[in-house]
């Protein structure tokens, strides 16, 4: 089966940020995953194995760039997150570049109230 160079490499950098990054109950990780048409973000207590929260656009039908929807991804998660006390995360992202979606994301995040 052939595999695809980029999928690969995603996969190797996620599991380097993952010996770094752990979620607690206090603390989650704020786990992201971009596909080419969604994005998606949880909350995860990795002690437990627990996911708190989480929030995804593919219910968003607003006409919108992908970038504004990830970045109301992150404002919603952040809602989610206040309703159950959660105040501060860890940021694990995923493997992919701290930049365009994933930056959006992070920054509605921020913006609705999370610390990381």
């Amino acid at each position: 089966m052939k595999t695809n160079i980029k999928t690969e490499k995603r996969a190797r950098l996620h599991k380097k940020i993952r010996t770094r990054v752990s979620g607690t109950e206090a603390r989650p990780r704020l786990a992201v995953f971009r596909s080419n048409r969604y994005m998606y973000a949880q909350l995860i207590d990795d002690v437990r194995g627990l996911t708190l929260a989480s929030a995804s656009d593919i219910a968003l039908t607003d006409k919108m760039t992908k970038v504004e929807r990830a970045k109301k991804v992150g404002a919603t998660l952040a809602t989610e997150a206040k309703k159950k006390n959660i105040t501060s995360v860890v940021f694990d992202r995923g493997g992919f570049s701290y930049r365009g979606r994933v930056q959006a994301l992070a920054d509605g995040a921020r913006e609705a109230g999370l610390n990381f």
